[in-house]
């Protein structure tokens, strides 16, 4: 053979080997449906996504040498519309509420075609904040009583849907309220117009329609005692098909928790950027004792919390049962812990014993967040800025019961020889004056006593 027939049969060869490799390239496509304006959501979707951490994560060697990945991220106002593109296989990750969770299960088992597995939790708080009913803030609604004969709105499907159904069982109210079916951003609009009683909705949407000062809340979701918490299914067959993509977004929502936690401050300005949520609305729920906590592990807690609520949608929506020993799969999470996860899943933030002594704070437009010890110093210094012409941007207590971290102007205050406490609930700020020989009094009202 020439040298020329060789040095082109040599050219040809390499020629058909790497379009070879171009042909037979694999891509591998991961869909994530997540919720970005929903707080206990943002480590599974939205911090992930913005700050690159599962390409961190993806594995690169072995079978997946080689291998094209191509992201795609659905975000939603509810859960409910992230399992209906599961079903549909456009999407392999969901992140959603408890209620939303136990529906995708449920739902995926009776299909028969495939199953999804909870795998991770994203955010909780133990009690339920975070699920709110709120009112018009001129509306004469004070208690759970006051809504019989109205009209409710929330989101159907949703985690805050399924605590307020719970509530009114409990209540006996059930069948004494007009239900209507509203996505929060829709529900937010009408209570700030008056065109509704009252609306139901999950985090963070009662504490916007606070800050904005268009809603009041009238019941809170840890009165109900229920935990409330968000977190991550996949479809099964993905799952067991590529189980090291898996363990690389368990641990890109690890790491997503860990840059939240850090620095709260900074998260909740950039979650705010990427989102459109008050900045001054996520640092509520992000900041050092705040509503929600952070954290992966599945708890116990969490799962009897799911099969009582599963055991509820079963009897008020018919949702089809729901085999949780398939179901609950921890295994990919306590791999990427490692030692700690047995003492991460026994741990569990209680805010009202957490948040016991933790400091007022003011965020001041120039100087940032300060924190101040007691009650009568903090409103010394709200009386100080008023002085200066400056608005805080917030300014956060604490509910002298609950311990649940409250936005300053939206509290009840009463003022006693023991000082001032703040509370979430008119009532128990009444009952407290009653006991204390106190007086109610208001956030504005305390400030304007303080002399210039």
């Amino acid at each position: 053979m020439s040298m020329k027939a060789l040095l082109t049969g040599t050219v040809l060869t390499t020629g058909l080997s790497i379009a070879s490799t171009i042909a037979f390239a694999e891509t591998i496509t991961i869909g994530i449906g997540h919720q970005s304006t929903v707080t206990n959501t943002v480590p599974g979707g939205i911090i992930i996504e913005k700050l690159e951490l599962l390409e961190k994560h993806l594995p690169t060697t072995g079978r997946y040498e080689g291998v094209d990945y191509e992201l795609v991220y659905r975000d939603y106002t509810s859960g409910p519309p992230i399992t209906n593109q599961m079903l549909a296989g456009k999407l392999q990750f969901g992140v959603m509420g408890d209620y939303p969770l136990i529906v995708n299960g449920a739902t995926f088992q009776a299909g028969g075609e495939d199953e999804s597995l909870l795998i991770q939790i994203t955010g909780y708080n133990l009690k339920g904040t975070g699920n709110g009913v709120v009112v018009p803030v001129e509306s004469d609604i004070y208690t759970l009583e006051d809504l019989r004969g109205k009209s409710v709105s929330a989101p159907f499907g949703s985690a805050a849907w399924g605590m307020f159904l719970s509530v009114m069982s409990k209540e006996g109210m059930t069948d004494d309220i007009s239900y209507v079916n509203q996505s929060p951003p829709v529900g937010v609009n009408n209570i700030a117009m008056g065109r509704i009683d009252a609306h139901v909705d999950f985090t963070p949407w009662s504490e916007v329609m606070e800050f904005r000062g268009t809603g009041r809340k009238v019941y809170d979701g840890s009165e109900a005692n229920i935990p409330t918490f968000h977190g991550t299914v996949v479809t099964k067959s993905f799952a067991e098909e590529y189980p090291e993509i898996v363990d690389a977004y368990v641990n890109a929502t690890l790491e997503a928790q860990e840059w939240l936690n850090n620095d709260p401050l900074t998260a909740a300005i950039k979650v705010s950027e990427w989102t459109g949520i008050e900045k001054e609305v996520l640092y509520l729920y992000f900041s050092d004792g705040g509503i929600s906590t952070f954290e992966s592990s599945i708890k116990p807690q969490w799962v009897d919390s799911l099969k009582e609520s599963h055991a509820l949608l079963v009897r008020e929506r018919d949702v089809p049962p729901l085999d949780f020993d398939k179901w609950v799969v921890d295994s990919y999470v306590e791999a990427a812990i490692g030692e700690g996860y047995a003492e991460m899943t026994a741990s569990v933030v209680d805010t009202a014993v957490a948040n016991v002594g933790k400091p007022a704070e003011i965020w001041h437009p120039r100087d940032g967040i300060s924190s101040y010890a007691t009650m009568g110093e903090f409103f010394d210094a709200m009386a100080a800025i008023r002085d200066t012409g400056f608005k805080p941007l917030a300014t956060y207590v604490y509910d002298a019961n609950s311990g649940l971290k409250l936005f300053g102007k939206a509290a009840f205050y009463v003022t006693s020889d023991d000082g001032i406490a703040a509370f979430l609930k008119r009532d128990e700020a009444v009952a407290y004056a009653e006991s204390a020989g106190g007086e109610v009094t208001t956030f504005a009202e305390i400030i304007d006593g303080i002399s210039s």
